[in-house]
């Protein structure tokens, strides 16, 4: 293998304390008579054969350095490195299509992982007897995009461990809920069953799995009930996670905990060990600011020097920006290391192209695909689809039915309503939005800076625009917006069919409501990801077709602008002011998309009350 100028000049480090080793191409691979993959697979990298990013060109720099410049502190030795890659690859089978039954054979970059974790000791000298070489890495931070087979991977890792490592291993796995855990708990254990030979000594029940068969003729010995070794599973939920005494604990999707409540007391659990292993596995999430993102910032301090753990091994595969996600396929592979093994190029290809065009798809596509977060939550919808410059008038519509979205849910100084109609034969979806605002607001002008006008916009001219109502005092009540919906029905005879309302927060005028136009029409339109995914899709998509007349109101055009969305676990996504800003309102969005999840709700029978 051969290395030129140019690929020592693209071999880019963020720690500037190391520095690339000029003479690699001469690394001996072999220890003992061991092939090393941990060397392979850094100079695979090195000649660009295989696209890693910035951040694991660090941790594989650090660990050459130390293996080759440092064995007075670190000392690296196959042979127990290999015991459990050869249990994997002999021991473990599949049971997944389309490899269901097939041995697991690891790819390079597993191998060289499993190398990293078992391979290096360091001394120990706080150990009874004087202190001994003990392994490395207590802990082990494993950051890729996911459907790569990091669960599998990690479970088969750990259940080497459990066979080869010392008797008495006792491992948990845990995650934010019973059934994330459950999912490595049960790959684990599923690899298990494929296997006969484990199968004839161990056994599983509810509590778990151990050691030991009713079957199995030898009572005494590392592979029999007087092996305590055990491996359980516990979520966040669960209460008692302090007192135990672990030796293993793998911590499954971490970047969906908003704090270290889960997993500090299972890492105390772990004190007692002399060479405990604390993983985490995980993709990056949506959740902003929560125990991942502090996490990543501390173990990208331990990449650049800042921070001195060095008994943590920091595996992240990670993009070295989001332009190269959008502008060259070969970079993908840095996030996703096994992509084209079991993870399709085309079906991530597909998700990209959706990306591009889909405003609500886009940040959970970069999160989860390509462990690239949004580090704040930017504008949903662009300017192009939401500028619209088509009017009508209520008086179109007179004697016709419609559907109501109220929003009156988050302050009490400003509210909106929209009233949704169609025709038939007819693409467009018409909305008139009236906005409240309260004289408090409205008489604070625009140059201040006082918390009642934090947007600093002229209210009273919308007011002479007819775009919104000042109401006296400092709180709207639902009535004025019940009363509204009377008004214009008083007007132009325009009868709401369905009236869409936050279900915590428009009590009274759900009430009046039912008065005027009967008990089924008010509508609870729950504010969770379930309800409110489809109608937020839904009006991004008939905003970048145009199909949405909101008669030019400039005030709807600035509730569009500010707003965003944020995503749930499995990508449902639900309106959210941009960077959280309370001058950023979102008053005539989310009226108009309670308007879709009411009309959702009944369209069939709607249109066929408009003749459609």
């Amino acid at each position: 293998m051969t290395i030129t100028n140019n690929d020592l000049i693209e071999w880019k480090l963020v720690n500037p304390d190391i520095v690339p080793i000029d003479g690699w191409t001469v690394l001996n691979e072999e220890f003992d008579g061991r092939h090393s993959y941990l060397v392979e697979y850094y100079k695979l990298c090195r000649s660009g054969k295989k696209n890693i990013g910035r951040e694991l060109k660090t941790m594989l720099e650090t660990l050459i350095q130390n293996i080759y410049f440092h064995g007075d502190i670190y000392h690296f030795d196959l042979e127990q490195a290999h015991k459990r890659i050869k249990f994997i690859e002999n021991e473990v089978k599949h049971f997944e299509s389309p490899f269901a039954g097939k041995p697991f054979l690891l790819e390079i970059n597993q191998k060289a992982i499993a190398e990293a974790l078992f391979g290096f000791y360091i001394f120990d000298d706080e150990l009874l007897g004087g202190g001994r070489w003990v392994r490395q890495y207590k802990e082990f931070l494993l950051f890729m995009a996911r459907k790569n087979g990091k669960t599998p991977f990690v479970a088969a890792l750990v259940l080497a461990e459990w066979f080869c490592g010392e008797a008495g291993q006792k491992v948990m796995c845990a995650s934010n809920d019973y059934e994330q855990a459950a999912l490595i708990f049960d790959c684990i254990n599923n690899f298990r069953e494929e296997s006969r030979a484990m199968q004839k000594v161990t056994r599983k029940n509810i509590k778990g799995i151990f050691f030991g068969n009713p079957k199995q003729r030898k009572k005494t010995g590392k592979f029999s009930k007087q092996n305590k070794g055990s491996i359980k599973k516990m979520s966040a939920l669960a209460g008692a996670k302090e007192g135990r005494n672990l030796k293993i604990v793998i911590v499954d999707e971490v970047h969906e905990m908003k704090d270290r409540t889960t997993v500090m007391p299972l890492r105390s659990s772990l004190t007692t060990q002399d060479e405990p292993l604390y993983i985490e596995i995980t993709t990056d999430g949506v959740v902003q600011d929560g125990y991942l993102d502090e996490r990543l910032a501390e173990a990208r301090k331990v990449l650049k020097g800042e921070i001195d753990k060095p008994r943590w091994l920091v595996w992240l595969y990670t993009q070295d920006s989001e332009d190269e996600i959008w502008n060259d396929e070969s970079s993908w592979t840095k996030s996703n290391p096994m992509l084209g093994v079991v993870k399709k190029i085309s079906d991530l290809r597909d998700l990209v192209e959706d990306a591009r065009s889909n405003g609500a798809q886009r940040a959970f596509t970069l999160a989860k695909e390509f462990n690239w977060k949004q580090l704040a939550i930017g504008a949903w919808l662009k300017e192009e689809y939401i500028i619209n410059e088509a009017t009508f008038d209520l008086s179109d519509f007179k004697n016709n039915w419609c559907i109501v979205g109220a929003d009156l849910a988050e302050t009490n100084d400003l509210c909106a309503v929209t009233f949704l109609f169609m025709k038939p034969n007819d693409p467009t979806i018409y909305m008139h939005t009236m906005y409240f605002v309260t004289s408090l607001k409205a008489n604070d002008g625009q140059s201040t800076d006082s918390p009642t006008n934090p947007e600093k916009k002229d209210y009273k001219q919308w007011a002479d625009d007819g775009l919104c109502r000042i109401i006296d005092g400092g709180i709207i009540d639902d009535d004025v917006v019940a009363n509204y919906v009377r008004e214009v029905y008083d007007k132009f005879g325009i009868r709401p069919y369905k009236a869409g309302y936050d279900q915590w927060h428009a009590k009274e005028f759900a009430k009046i409501t039912a008065k005027n136009f009967g008990d089924n029409v008010p509508l609870k339109i729950k504010m969770n990801y379930d309800t409110l995914n489809i109608p937020t899709r839904t009006l991004e998509v008939e905003l970048r077709a145009h199909h949405i007349n909101y008669n030019n109101n400039e005030m709807c055009r600035w509730c569009l602008k500010n707003t965003a969305v944020k995503h749930n676990n499995i990508g449902y996504v639900m309106p959210d002011k941009i960077g959280g800003y309370i001058g950023n309102k979102i008053d005539g969005t989310m009226s108009k998309i309670i308007a879709l999840a009411a009309l959702r709700e009944c369209k069939t029978a709607f249109m066929s009350k408009i003749g459609g």
